[in-house]
C-alpha cells in the first residue's frame, strides 16, 4: 500500500504527483503489461526467427 505523507496546508496536485512518482516506482504497471503480453516461448523464437529471416532478405535485395 502506497502512503503519501502531507504537511500542512499542502496542495492536493501536488500530493497527487507524490503518490504518482511512488506508484511508477514500484513498477506495477510495468508488470502488468508484461503478463498481459505473453508469449509462449515456442511462439517467442518463431516470431524471432521469422524476423531475422525478413532482416537477411532485406539485407540481400540491397546488394
Amino acid at each position: 500500500m502506497i502512503i503519501v505523507q502531507l504537511k500542512e496546508g499542502e496542495n492536493i496536485e501536488r500530493a497527487l504527483k507524490k503518490f504518482k512518482r511512488k506508484y511508477e516506482k514500484t513498477g506495477v504497471i510495468k508488470e502488468l503489461r508484461r503478463r498481459q503480453a505473453f508469449m509462449k516461448p515456442s511462439v517467442d523464437k518463431r516470431k524471432k526467427k521469422q524476423h531475422a529471416i525478413y532482416v537477411q532478405q532485406l539485407q540481400q535485395s540491397e546488394e
